[in-house]
């Protein structure tokens, strides 16, 4: 255990309360610290490190040991999530020597002392998809995913030079997808734009269940900031592609990102999926049809732990039936033979495999694949992919 400052730790827990204590839940976390430290701007970049970290580990014991005070959670999310840690050291240095033991052992230790049940962390686990292992998917709350980053097809050593010249360590899993260190800050080398997408290894998979082919026509009906759609037109960059989404606000950053990376032919359109979209899109039909569908983004949770408290069961059946309503409206612009790729990053079976069925029950579609892309095993989301093909 490297030495430590008490007053350094005391003034890192001041910082870290002071930021607890203005969080209204209103805004994704991140965007919140961002605001907080805009307007704190007396904390240097050590302070807003570790500031981030104690946050963002006190959220991944999600409602687990509820009966403690703040600060007690703090330590002992401390003692889960960090092999080396000054908080446990100062406010339990019996548990010191316990800091190297696996994440089960650590889990088990505590459990043992009456603090807490691992249950809590996750407490949704009745409402997984049965393909999901709940015991591993229930520990990966625990662990930062790493930030995955998709390079542009035919750039890769381009990419991988980049990164050498500025010393940033990664991890190729294949000649487009790379693992980078969560917190890696790539906006500040400019020669990277337009060659690299930061977009998760679960999202990049998606694109196994698209297949497009050269000059078809597909449509992105829920499109929101294009990430789906950036990963098609990489593939096949001759997709005659339509984007959609409720909101023109939305669609400028994806007109943005289209920029950036160098695609030009697409058409959009505001769209509102939750009515029947003939006024608009008439007897139009598609190749292939991306339904990107709104959902709880449980599949997400390690990388925005703060939601877990927050959320409650009744969302799951209310996204249910907005998927269902947005998939009935879509379906009838699919030609026979072609592809409906339905995608959730949820991990509940209401939003998933139940939704799937009413697809394949009521809309003449037929499955030809379907899985939950198990990020929990790789540090990434987990996210949830079908292919189904019209009748």
């Amino acid at each position: 255990m490297a030495e430590f400052s008490e007053k350094r730790v005391y003034q890192q827990i001041r910082n870290f309360e002071r930021a607890m204590d203005g969080f209204e839940q209103d805004q994704p976390f991140s965007r919140y610290l961002t605001t907080f430290f805009k307007e704190n701007k007396q904390m240097g970049s050590s302070d807003r490190r570790s500031t981030s970290r104690l946050c963002y580990n006190y959220f991944r014991l999600g409602l687990a040991a509820a009966q403690l005070s703040q600060q007690r959670r703090l330590v002992l999310a401390e003692f889960l999530c960090e092999q080396d840690s000054p908080v446990v050291s100062l406010f339990e240095p019996n548990y010191v020597a316990k800091l190297g033991l696996s994440l089960d052992e650590k889990l088990a230790f505590l459990e043992s002392e009456g603090l807490l049940k691992r249950a809590d962390l996750f407490p949704f686990t009745a409402y997984l998809s049965p393909q999901i292992d709940a015991k591993r998917f229930l520990m990966s709350q625990l662990v930062q995913p790493h930030l995955y980053i998709r390079i542009k097809r035919g750039k890769n050593k381009l990419v991988r030079t980049i990164l050498d010249e500025n010393q940033i360590s990664y991890t190729a899993l294949n000649e487009q997808t790379l693992a980078l260190v969560n917190g890696t800050s790539l906006q500040r080398i400019s020669r990277l734009e337009g060659l690299v997408e930061v977009q998760d290894l679960s999202s990049q998979r998606t694109l196994d269940f698209m297949q497009p082919a050269e000059r078809e026509t597909w449509w992105d009906a829920c499109a929101a900031s294009g990430g789906k759609s950036l990963l098609l037109m990489d593939a096949c960059p001759s997709v005659n592609l339509l984007v959609s989404d409720l909101r023109m606000s939305i669609l400028r950053n994806l007109d943005e990102r289209f920029d950036q990376a160098g695609i030009k032919h697409y058409r959009k359109k505001i769209l509102d999926l939750t009515k029947d979209p003939y006024a608009i899109l008439g007897n139009e039909k598609f190749d292939g049809v991306l339904l990107d569908a709104p959902c709880t983004g449980s599949g997400t949770w390690g990388r925005t732990p703060e939601m877990i408290r927050q959320f409650k069961t009744t969302k799951i059946e209310e996204f249910s039936t907005l998927q269902k309503t947005i998939a009935s409206h879509v379906s009838a612009y699919v030609k026979v033979g072609k592809p409906l790729v339905y995608i959730t990053c949820s991990v509940f079976r209401a939003e998933n495999e139940d939704v799937v069925d009413y697809i394949l029950n009521n809309l003449g579609f037929e499955l030809e694949s379907m899985r939950c892309l198990e990020g929990y095993t790789e540090q990434a989301d987990s996210m949830f992919v079908a292919r189904l093909i019209k009748k």
